[in-house]
């Protein structure tokens, strides 16, 4: 029981201590860089899914609320603990957030992301998240634009200078001072294709940046 509790406690402590320090470097982080923008039709007044690559999702927030100048999002974490230092962090941007997987026991979060949507605001997702494998597409974004016949748009960061973490996804840390290139996609509709060609279709846009 003393080392279950030890081990709520630190949980705790954690999930109090990690994202306002994750929240700071991100802000820090995305004064001192230069950042460069490409993008040609901004979608932002529709309610849309965004999707991005798990690795890339560090420098995320900042970048949507650039993009949008709002923070009406919810984002897709899991229940896993860290979803809940992801759903902290979504917090302190403003965000919501969606708890639970799109892939196990997903019908209960694509419920919820329809009611987001429903209500005027974007769904934010990583269609290899929460445990990969690394660039590969999961059905819940393709099927959530196929019920609500939304637009998708793909984001991508890729910094000049970064840390990559030795994790499934390569998780990417850019280095400060850096120049960091933020790519959207234009929006686009997978309602009139088939399950496997509508992830193909994200898969396609998501990759076009990546590195």
């Amino acid at each position: 029981m003393a080392k279950l509790f030890s081990k709520e406690l630190k949980r705790k402590l954690l999930v109090w201590i990690v994202p306002p320090l994750v929240y700071a470097l991100i802000k820090l982080l995305f004064f001192t860089c230069k950042k460069k923008f490409y993008l040609q039709n901004n979608g932002s007044a529709t309610p849309s899914i965004y999707v991005l690559w798990h690795g890339e999702i560090l420098m995320a927030a900042a970048a949507y609320k650039y993009y949008t100048n709002r923070t009406e999002a919810d984002t897709i974490v899991s229940n896993h603990f860290d979803g809940e230092l992801v759903a902290r962090l979504m917090q302190l941007f403003g965000g919501g957030t969606i708890r639970g997987s799109s892939s196990k026991g997903g019908a209960s979060v694509l419920r919820q992301a329809l009611k987001s949507l429903q209500k005027g605001r974007d769904v934010a997702m990583t269609p290899d998240g929460p445990r990969g494998p690394r660039h590969t597409v999961a059905d819940g974004a393709a099927a959530l634009a196929m019920m609500k016949k939304v637009p998708i748009i793909a984001m991508s960061c890729r910094p000049t200078s970064s840390w990559k973490m030795k994790s499934w996804d390569q998780f990417c840390i850019p280095k400060p001072f850096c120049t960091i290139e933020f790519y959207f996609a234009d929006p686009f509709y997978v309602h009139e294709l088939t399950l496997e060609d509508a992830k193909a279709l994200i898969q396609k846009r998501l990759l076009e940046h990546s590195v």
